[in-house]
């Protein structure tokens, strides 16, 4: 079932949503000097060219980072993740879109860990080479969420985890929860980040539901919804849930959440930003 890559949804609006909430965890995870492991269950390669075919097959950036490219916004941390992205470009001209593994990258410094896993064996490749040259880096080809949990406790006693899984097995939206209850069960005190496709809506009110009966505390929700729900076809929205964010992580969010939404959905479009579970 090896058979997803997200070279083909590379800057989709998924993805903004998705690597908006990780750069603010990250952003606020590294103020303090102590070290931090950050835990990337399901890597991807990391970094992707936009000209490349697989991301013209489909081109889904354009409903995504493009439309953001140009874009000036009166809130700061929608405008810092835009010029985190520019970064990785060397013109003014949209090139370039990191993955989650690069974002990482660009957060961690000298004292951190990064903990990075992919079973693709093409992507497990492409990985390597675009993360190789820190020796705090380490790439596994292994499973992401048995490796998650072997790694709990970090050493450091602070981590930050993100569960990306392409979800292509159904029971991946089943081992998301039980992952994370075996995750803090070891590590309580981590901040834990999920993402989700919303293909079939019953399964994500499964999920959430099984979280909030885990036992967990402190439990927020974060979806993006290009258009309204339907049966008809495909992913229709994408959410972040996280699990011990930051404290202004929320307020963020219920400022940034309609801009998004004006920006990047169809009429039809909503968005959610939730306290699941209190603290």
């Amino acid at each position: 079932m090896l058979s997803y890559r997200h070279s083909f949804h590379a800057g989709n609006p998924a993805d903004v949503l998705k690597h908006l909430v990780l750069a603010q965890v990250l952003n606020y995870q590294t103020i303090k000097d102590k070290p931090l492991d950050y835990i990337d269950t399901h890597s991807g390669a990391g970094f992707f060219e936009l000209a490349a075919a697989d991301a013209q097959k489909t081109q889904e950036y354009q409903d995504g980072i493009e439309k953001l490219w140009h874009h000036k916004s009166e809130h700061a941390e929608l405008n810092e993740y835009i010029e985190l992205i520019k970064s990785f470009n060397d013109t003014d001209e949209l090139t370039f879109y990191p993955g989650s593994p690069k974002i990482a990258e660009h957060y961690l410094r000298r004292q951190d860990k990064g903990w990075f896993f992919e079973l693709h064996p093409r992507d497990l490749l492409l990985l390597e080479e675009n993360m190789q040259g820190k020796r705090s880096i380490r790439v596994r080809g292994e499973d992401g969420f048995a490796g998650l949990v072997g790694l709990l406790p970090p050493a450091s006693r602070r981590a930050c985890v993100l569960i990306d899984p392409p979800y292509e097995i159904k029971d991946d939206y089943e081992t998301v929860v039980k992952t994370l209850v075996k995750a803090y069960q070891r590590f309580a005190t981590g901040t834990y980040m999920i993402w989700y496709p919303v293909v079939d809506r019953e399964r994500i009110d499964n999920m959430e539901q099984g979280l909030i009966d885990s036992g967990m505390r402190n439990i927020q929700l974060f979806e993006l919804g290009t258009e309204a729900d339907t049966d008809v076809h495909g992913m229709t929205a994408s959410g972040m849930i996280v699990i011990n964010p930051p404290w202004k992580l929320k307020q963020t969010m219920d400022a940034i959440m309609p801009e998004l939404v004006s920006l990047l959905s169809e009429p039809s479009g909503f968005y959610r930003s939730e306290q699941l579970v209190d603290e």
